[in-house]
């Protein structure tokens, strides 16, 4: 496990960053945290580094986006507003996952059908503006 501690939305993408270099088509990064924790921040920061041009937004009320990379497909996915997911919502959840890197948003409510991370990000506030970062290599 690596932790880090960021102080701005800039040094969180700049760490989000880092793990997307390590990054390769079919692997899934889960990113969870209370609100606010700076998931969607370390997401854009990957997708920046993975060659998205497009404006990087949380799919909160969209449920996934689908984002087109330098060499690679980005999906970003949120299910905040799931208590668990069917396997009729799997079906639409599943085309994320295909030949892309896919980001998982509020992860615990996939636990037993989404497919195993190869990264598990953990954010949490600490004082004032500061983040904490826990990545851990599954």
């Amino acid at each position: 496990m690596t932790e880090t501690g960021t102080n701005t939305p800039e040094e969180t993408e700049a760490a989000a960053a880092q793990l997307a270099a390590r990054l390769a088509p079919g692997d899934v990064v889960t990113v969870s945290g209370e609100l606010g924790a700076g998931k969607t921040t370390f997401v854009r920061g990957a997708c920046v580094a993975l060659g998205v041009r497009e404006h990087v937004t949380s799919p909160t009320y969209t449920i996934g986006h689908r984002y087109h990379g330098r060499e690679v497909e980005v999906s970003h996915l949120d299910l905040f507003r799931f208590e668990g997911v069917s396997a009729a919502e799997w079906g639409d959840l599943e085309p994320y996952f295909d030949d892309a890197i896919a980001f998982v948003e509020w992860p615990e409510a996939g636990a037993g059908v989404l497919p195993p991370p190869r990264f598990t990000v953990r954010m949490r506030h600490a004082e004032g503006q500061r983040r904490v970062i826990s990545i851990d290599e599954c």
